[in-house]
């Protein structure tokens, strides 16, 4: 039997069919518009294209790959579904800003590189571009704080 990088191989696909699924619900439920003037469907279609075009970009290579052993961490898997968690369930109490920074913290608990200081510059530039991209370029209206 060959080895393989099945890891890579059903993660690419996960991904990839995650964004045909996005972008399948996106053109049923958004009209996409016209090239000369694109409708509210044009940006999650291109999203859900782009996010499939990535998990192909890591399925496929993975195929000539030979696989290592990988062996389950359960710590690991825990603390990136506790960062979904903190940041689904707190970003309305606690603001865009507080819930993305203890999300990339929580995220980089299981990390082999040791210290601190790494995790905070982590979480301002997440921090910073999340705010950037949310609520300056796609000017949506999540509050960044709590509310008072």
């Amino acid at each position: 039997m060959v080895k393989r990088d099945w890891p890579d191989i059903w993660g690419g696909l996960a991904i990839a069919l995650l964004g045909l699924g996005a972008a399948g619900w996106a053109w049923i439920t958004y009209d996409p518009g016209t090239l000369r003037r694109l409708g509210p469907g044009a940006f999650p279609i291109g999203l859900g294209l782009a996010l499939a075009g990535l998990g192909l970009a890591i399925a496929l290579p993975a195929l000539k790959r030979a696989g290592a052993a990988v062996t389950p961490e359960p710590w690991a898997a825990a603390c990136v579904l506790g960062a979904i968690l903190v940041f689904g369930l707190g970003l309305r109490p606690l603001g865009l800003v507080p819930a993305t920074a203890l999300s990339v913290l929580v995220s980089t608990l299981p990390a082999p590189r040791p210290g601190w200081l790494w995790r905070a510059v982590l979480a301002v530039l997440v921090t910073g571009l999340t705010v950037l991209l949310f609520h300056v370029g796609l000017r949506m209206t999540l509050p960044l704080w709590p509310r008072t």
